[in-house]
């Protein structure tokens, strides 16, 4: 009777153990039928917002003298941009920022000290504008002013688009239609079809310059260097097979 029921339990632990094994084997079977795809888009665009910056200082050992010549600098740089058709309220000056200066001097012994040398107060001057030609050419021939005497330094502009969430969402349905048609495709290679998404990753969203030779970054690229640019960016799809 004993070897019986010992014969039993053996048959039920074979079938028990078989069942499992069965299981595991099915689940990594079903754990393979997945596929990975990167959908990829990009588009060209043009930017529609110009940034354009410029600094100015003067000198003097009075403070009161530098600031006053500080502020005829404002007043003539503020003067000559509107008579090139910049709208005043377009124009941001911005705070005084105050520097005291020395000179490196030696005695008759050539023991070093410093010298006070004046106070330097400088400014600077920024425009933001969707008029990007007429802000362009102000900004080459802003030079004009040290004929009126005043040390104008001029930055590059700096581009931008306005509508630039538009252009992203955009850019990831391309992207995962883009995945999808990769993972159709290659399902249909091994003689399969993609059944459901599985999970869904969107990369980083780049901008670079239109045919330029920058290269990706892993925290983005976001060009303001170049008025034509082009956005891009990838999403990893997981696709189950049927």
């Amino acid at each position: 009777m004993r070897q019986h029921i010992s014969a039993i339990l053996i048959s039920v632990s074979v079938i028990v153990t078989a069942l499992i094994l069965a299981g595991a084997y099915k689940y990594k079977y079903r754990s393979a039928e997945e596929i990975s795809v990167v959908g990829l888009a990009e588009v060209d665009f043009t930017s529609d917002l110009i940034v354009w910056q410029g600094n100015f200082d003067r000198k003097s050992l009075d403070i009161r003298d530098a600031y006053s010549s500080l502020k005829r600098d404002e007043q003539a740089i503020r003067a000559y941009l509107v008579g090139k058709g910049i709208p005043d309220t377009a124009i941001v000056f911005s705070a005084v920022s105050i520097n005291k200066e020395f000179d490196q001097r030696s005695d008759a012994r050539g023991n070093s000290f410093s010298e006070f040398s004046g106070y330097r107060l400088s400014q600077g001057v920024k425009i933001q504008s969707m008029d990007m030609t007429r802000v362009e050419t102000v900004s080459r021939e802003v030079t004009e002013l040290i004929e009126k005497g005043i040390e104008f330094a001029s930055q590059e502009p700096m581009y931008f688009y306005t509508k630039l969430s538009t252009i992203k969402m955009d850019l990831l349905a391309k992207a995962s239609e883009d995945a999808k048609t990769r993972a159709e495709t290659i399902a249909k290679s091994v003689g399969s079809k993609i059944d459901r998404l599985n999970k869904a990753n969107m990369g980083v969203f780049q901008i670079t310059g239109k045919n330029s030779d920058e290269d990706y970054s892993y925290g983005g690229v976001f060009n303001t260097r170049d008025k034509f640019k082009t956005a891009s960016i990838t999403i990893r799809m997981d696709y189950r097979l049927k």
